[in-house]
């Protein structure tokens, strides 16, 4: 299949015109707990899908990628019906009993993967059986968009590769923006569980956690995306921030698919248990 042909597969989505071009979303997901109603987050979250057909253009496919979902080599669920994957434990029984229903989209997701393998020459597998929606991603798209009457494809991250291949994977994305996909990107801009201290306020965070917060948050206020797959260099933050990286990986993929000079605004920018950021981005 040429890359013609490919492309001409996604323009058969009946997908919005050029000119509509879709916003991309980095949302700090933080505990599984937030997908149950009833707190600031959760109706961020709701209050963000309502504009969606009101202020903004309503998406005809969603691209998620979720910390939770780490393959050797990337790979896209392929199936009509994702399942949805309750990976936690020790949570209450409401919470495992969440469902999101949304269809997937198979054959968008055998056109994308053509499209960036022809484009990056990057393997980019097709998952028909195994996965579905993990809670990163279920997790903000329920209260956003609890009809689940928008088809979702779950993207996954290669944790074996570099930050900067992480990056420029996610460059080959950014096109999708003008064929009416929303790209979601679901982690934590600072994400150390073995330090979190339960009970503090939204508002009270350690050291190292303001200091890596605002550092990345300076990056994207001046659109100075370049450094962010560099993020290591930062040192024992940077460890102290993330002592594994998959939560801080969604962002690269957010960034790649952005124009630095393109407007960007934050919000939920407090913490859960000190060790958590919850500050999440809405470009365009």
């Amino acid at each position: 299949m040429s890359l013609s042909s490919a492309a001409a597969a996604l323009d058969q989505l009946a997908c919005l015109k050029k000119s509509d071009r879709m916003p991309v979303l980095f949302i700090g997901h933080g505990s599984p707990m937030n997908a149950l109603e009833g707190n600031e987050y959760f109706r961020s979250w709701q209050a963000l899908g309502a504009q969606f057909g009101s202020q903004r253009p309503r998406p005809q496919l969603i691209l998620c990628i979720s910390a939770h979902w780490l393959t050797q080599g990337w790979q896209l669920t392929a199936m009509a019906q994702p399942k949805t994957i309750h990976d936690f434990g020790g949570f209450p029984q409401e919470l495992f009993d969440q469902q999101y229903p949304a269809p997937g989209d198979p054959a968008a997701a055998r056109a994308l993967s053509l499209l960036v393998r022809q484009r990056a020459s990057m393997p980019l597998g097709l998952d028909e059986v195994q996965w579905g929606l993990d809670h990163g991603a279920w997790g903000v798209l329920k209260p956003m968009f609890p009809e689940a009457d928008i088809p979702v494809i779950q993207l996954s991250m290669d944790y074996a590769r570099a930050p900067q291949d992480h990056y420029a994977f996610a460059k080959q994305l950014k096109a999708l923006r003008e064929r009416g996909v929303l790209i979601v990107a679901s982690g934590n801009l600072v994400h150390n569980l073995r330090q979190m201290q339960r009970g503090t306020s939204a508002s009270q965070a350690y050291d190292w956690a303001l200091e890596f917060d605002q550092t990345i948050a300076g990056y994207l206020q001046q659109g100075n995306l370049e450094p962010l797959q560099n993020f290591q260099k930062l040192g024992q933050v940077a460890n102290m921030a993330h002592p594994t990286w998959e939560h801080y990986l969604p962002l690269l993929y957010a960034a790649g698919a952005v124009d630095a000079r393109e407007p960007m605004r934050f919000f939920n920018t407090s913490f859960q248990g000190g060790s958590i950021s919850m500050r999440s981005a809405l470009w365009g």
